[in-house]
């Protein structure tokens, strides 16, 4: 799937998973950029952003957008504890 997060630059540079940044407030003039026909996973620091965006996605035709529960801070303590904490 294709990783989207949409956390601030600061946090970005602070801790990624590698996923590709466009901050939450750059989505509604950005999301041309995403690829409707691909699984879209969304993160952000715990969740609740990425929902705003995948809700905001959906509302433009996107079908396949999952929210990464819990977010990063759940992915460095579940998936990958290198990923550090903020």
């Amino acid at each position: 799937p294709f990783m989207l997060d949409v956390r601030e630059q600061f946090e970005y540079k602070t801790a990624s998973i590698g996923a590709t940044l466009i901050p939450l407030g750059q989505i509604p003039k950005r999301y041309t950029e995403l690829d409707s026909d691909k699984e879209i996973i969304v993160l952000c620091h715990h969740g609740s952003r990425s929902q705003r965006a995948v809700e905001f996605l959906y509302e433009k035709g996107f079908k396949n957008v999952k929210n990464l529960v819990g977010g990063i801070d759940a992915w460095s303590v579940q998936v990958d504890p290198k990923v550090p904490r903020y």
